[in-house]
């Protein structure tokens, strides 16, 4: 057996051990940048899945990055559930855990009303 980071493994790595070692000690920088990212990104409830479906909303790409960027910017300010415009369409966002809750288009005369927000944010 042998020992890496104080814990006894039933393998000896191919290669140079002490770069084995290295490794495990600082972390694979591209698995920790890819895993950031991966934390960074917003996510979709089922019920926004929903609405962007039945409302016949499409998101492509720079709509993602727009919403991301402005949920970075309602975290800065310590915000905690707020409204997104962006363009035609507004959602409504845990900026905590990065989740848009619903989402619906601002010429919805039906639903003009938001409540238990704590922020605006034009992305």
């Amino acid at each position: 057996m042998m020992e890496i980071n104080g814990i006894n493994v039933p393998f000896i790595p191919i290669g140079n051990e002490t770069e084995f070692k290295s490794s495990i000690k600082h972390g694979d920088t591209a698995f920790d940048s890819v895993f950031r990212e991966e934390l960074e990104k917003i996510k979709f409830s089922s019920h926004a899945m929903k609405r962007l479906e039945t409302r016949n909303i499409q998101l492509g790409e720079s709509e993602i990055k727009k919403i991301q960027s402005a949920v970075e910017r309602a975290e800065l300010k310590g915000a905690k559930d707020s409204l997104i415009l962006s363009g035609e369409t507004a959602f409504i966002v845990n900026v905590p855990n990065r989740t848009v809750i619903t989402a619906m288009p601002i010429s919805d005369k039906q639903n003009n009303i938001f409540t238990n927000i704590d922020s605006v944010v034009f992305a």
